[in-house]
């Protein structure tokens, strides 16, 4: 009899069996980045900027994770909650439904922001989000051309790494982080990877991917993005 109660135990995690070491509290800060919301752009089609709302927090994700002090939240689990509150639909995120998914996803800060991209001339605005109370922390902003749009992004991680209170990246890694340019061309690519992913639609995700990857090969979340869609 004993022994069934152990095993009742030890299967709802009560009791950790002898021999295992009972798993360790995650004590790093989540963070959590939002679809970017498209601000009122011109100068490229709806659909490339459509893309670019998953695009940029994508590459802000990967540039983020690439701290290891920081645990970002992965796309896939925000991009079910967005779905699953229909926030898809109200487009721009109020700091409270900020706090409200940081608090469902366990973050202590939510990454939400605009961008706007006037025929080239590129500005991207950050807010960063208190995960418990909905407070703005910070803003950030960066403007550049669009050609220049990678270099965007890492100038916002970085500021952003910095207003969290992460530790700074070692030397190696922070001269290699900065030192990989991928082109624009190749970024638009990616993004409508992702969009036509979120609609379901396998094939069109899986070329624009391949194409991501023909323009800049060394492009790790391209190929990432395509090993997850599996076989066609």
């Amino acid at each position: 009899m004993r022994s069934r109660w152990l095993l009742v135990l030890v299967a709802l995690g009560l009791v950790v069996p002898s021999g295992r070491a009972p798993a360790q509290a995650e004590t790093r800060p989540g963070i959590a980045v939002l679809p970017i919301h498209n601000g009122g752009s011109y100068g490229q089609s709806k659909e490339d900027f459509d893309a670019l709302e998953q695009g940029l927090a994508a590459m802000l994700m990967s540039e983020l994770a690439a701290n290891p002090a920081a645990r970002v939240v992965e796309r896939q689990q925000l991009q079910r909650l967005i779905e699953e509150q229909n926030l898809g639909a109200s487009g721009r995120v109020e700091e409270a439904t900020a706090a409200r998914i940081g608090k469902l996803v366990g973050a202590r800060y939510v990454v939400k922001g605009t961008f706007v991209d006037f025929y080239g001339d590129f500005r991207l605005d950050l807010h960063l989000v208190n995960g418990e109370t909905g407070e703005v922390v910070k803003t950030v902003s960066e403007r550049m051309r669009r050609d220049h749009l990678f270099d965007i992004i890492k100038a916002a991680a970085q500021r952003l790494m910095k207003e969290t209170n992460l530790p700074p990246l070692s030397q190696g890694t922070q001269q290699q982080r900065m030192n990989r340019q991928i082109p624009t061309e190749a970024l638009t690519f990616y993004s409508k990877g992702l969009l036509y992913q979120d609609r379901g639609d396998r094939q069109r995700a899986a070329e624009m991917f391949q194409k991501a990857i023909d323009v800049f090969p060394e492009y790790a979340e391209a190929r990432d993005g395509l090993q997850r869609l599996g076989p066609a």
